[in-house]
């Protein structure tokens, strides 16, 4: 059912959409070689994410990790 995993779809149609479909590979291990160079150099650092407020993954998660975690109330 892809309800149960519509980010991971929604991932999928993006990199076939924006690179797999693109290009015309020569064989499996360009194909590999490829994608990967997509994902980490463009998907997480470039790319603007708008359900991360148009920020890149990688930098979505550096401001979330300068900020404070939210701390437990105490029960008196």
């Amino acid at each position: 059912n892809c309800w149960d995993n519509a980010v991971m779809e929604r991932f999928f149609l993006n990199l076939k959409m924006e690179r797999v479909w693109q290009r015309d590979y020569a064989n499996h291990n360009e194909a590999i070689r490829d994608i990967a160079d997509y994902i980490v150099t463009f998907y997480n650092n470039l790319r603007l994410h708008s359900t991360l407020g148009y920020l890149p993954p990688a930098v979505y998660e550096q401001n979330m990790a300068k900020k404070q975690p939210i701390s437990l109330s105490e029960k008196i």
